[in-house]
């Protein structure tokens, strides 16, 4: 049986705005999600022209069960991927009658140091 793992959802945290009417963050809301799988990914995204050059670091496999959106939020990996990771888009799952595994969401994810 295919087990994932768990991952935690860092969903941003508006507080207010500033002087300059910008959005304020604080901290983020975690949000544990269990068995999300990590897969490489698809060679033809990661050679796609995407805006402002993000790399695709993986693809992250969300279950049925997990049904927010991950719009504008990070998702930290345990070992041994050990990182934040930025998710690219907005992601959207597929029909649940198209998928028969417990998944059904693929989730882009970037990282940047530097």
């Amino acid at each position: 049986m295919i087990r994932g793992i768990t991952a935690t959802v860092l969903r941003p945290n508006p507080t207010g705005r500033d002087r300059l009417n910008n959005v304020t963050y604080g901290e983020p809301t975690r949000e544990v999600v269990p068995n999300v799988l990590v897969d490489s990914p698809n060679p033809q995204d990661m050679e796609a022209a995407r805006a402002n050059g993000v790399t695709l670091a993986l693809t992250l496999r969300f279950p049925k069960t997990y049904s927010a959106s991950l719009r504008g939020c990070s998702v930290e990996l345990p070992a041994p991927y050990s990182d934040t990771y930025r998710v690219v888009g907005d992601p959207k799952p597929l029909l649940d009658a198209n998928c028969p595994t417990p998944w059904h969401m693929d989730v882009n994810v970037e990282v940047g140091h530097g």
